[in-house]
């Protein structure tokens, strides 16, 4: 049996691995955040709370494990990654610093960094391959350019240290678990949308022009791929987009949470508001990769997911469910 650990295991993609992993026997589970573990992942994981950034920290929640999956990370919505650059920044490469060091002396069997798809925020090719990293202008977020320097981390690590890695790139993850911020912009576009949709706001605020595309792709479908690979040989030593194939602009996704909240569809409006200094305008990532060497490929379709992310949220948001 192999034991896991999985870094930011509270959050919204972190839980999702954490509850892919559960309901593997092959896998024990040891989770670390800084934040406390709700009840459910107390009873079937073994729990690490600290500061990963201090490498004692790093190197307490790795030792013993075969396998780490790394998404602890400083992230948010666009407006967090406009107000927060430094502190992203820091964050971010600390973390990578304490726990791929950590890594590297326990020579695990498999380091799974998960990036972002913000490594393509400058994107000149759709849909957009792995590959085409190498000829990608440079990301110009601090929040692009931390995960990217988190993946050069790996690659160097493999090189001098024989770290045996795979990078998951999850774009536009959604999904129960994650609530709207109290700041227009600070959490996801879906779950901010719901939050909107859900205390009435008409017309519905969007960020920018709305022609902005985005692929959403379901938290059960990023953990789906994240462990499978981890788990598969072909992973080895590879980069992955782990995405739905799905290209939606920003307003047809308004859309879309605006019905999944019961509202009726000649109701819909939008309002739009300044656009971030780094909002990406495209994203549509190639998913062959995944499907050819992993077998992978998302299944949640968008209308289903949003349904259930609504459900979450109502159930999770006292003044929203009580309209």
């Amino acid at each position: 049996m192999s034991r896991v650990l999985v870094t930011g295991g509270v959050g919204t993609i972190g839980a999702a691995v954490v509850r892919r992993l559960l309901a593997d026997p092959d896998y024990e589970v040891r989770v670390s955040d800084r934040r406390s573990a709700p009840q459910w992942m107390r009873e079937g994981c073994e729990v690490h709370t600290g500061d990963l950034r201090i490498p004692r920290e790093a190197r307490a929640a790795t030792n013993g494990c075969s396998q780490v999956i790394h998404v602890a990370a400083m992230g948010g919505g666009v407006a967090s990654g406009e107000r927060l650059q430094y502190t992203l920044t820091e964050h971010n490469n600390a973390l990578c610093n304490a726990v791929i060091g950590a890594a590297i002396d326990v020579d695990l069997e498999r380091f799974v960094y998960v990036s972002s798809a913000l490594v393509f925020e400058r994107a000149e090719l759709f849909p957009t391959p792995e590959d085409h990293l190498r000829q990608c202008p440079l990301p110009l977020s601090a929040y692009g350019f931390s995960k990217l320097m988190g993946e050069m981390y790996c690659s160097a690590a493999h090189e001098e240290h024989d770290l045996r890695y795979t990078i998951c790139r999850p774009f536009n993850a959604y999904g129960p678990g994650e609530l709207a911020g109290v700041e227009p912009g600070i959490a996801h576009v879906v779950a901010d949308l719901i939050e909107k949709a859900l205390l009435g706001q008409r017309p519905l605020e969007i960020f920018g022009s709305g022609e902005q595309t985005r692929t959403l792709t379901h938290v059960e479908d990023v953990a789906e791929g994240i462990v499978m690979a981890m788990s598969s040989q072909a992973g080895l030593n590879e980069d992955f987009n782990i995405s739905a194939s799905r290209e939606l602009a920003v307003a047809e996704i308004a859309r879309i949470v605006w019905e999944a909240c019961g509202n009726t569809p000649e109701t819909f409006a939008v309002e739009h508001l300044r656009a971030f200094a780094h909002d990406v305008q495209r994203r549509w990532p190639s998913v062959e990769k995944a499907e050819q060497l992993l077998g992978w490929r998302a299944q949640i379709e968008l209308e289903d997911g949003v349904a259930a992310t609504v459900a979450w949220l109502r159930s999770h948001r006292p003044i929203a469910a009580a309209r």
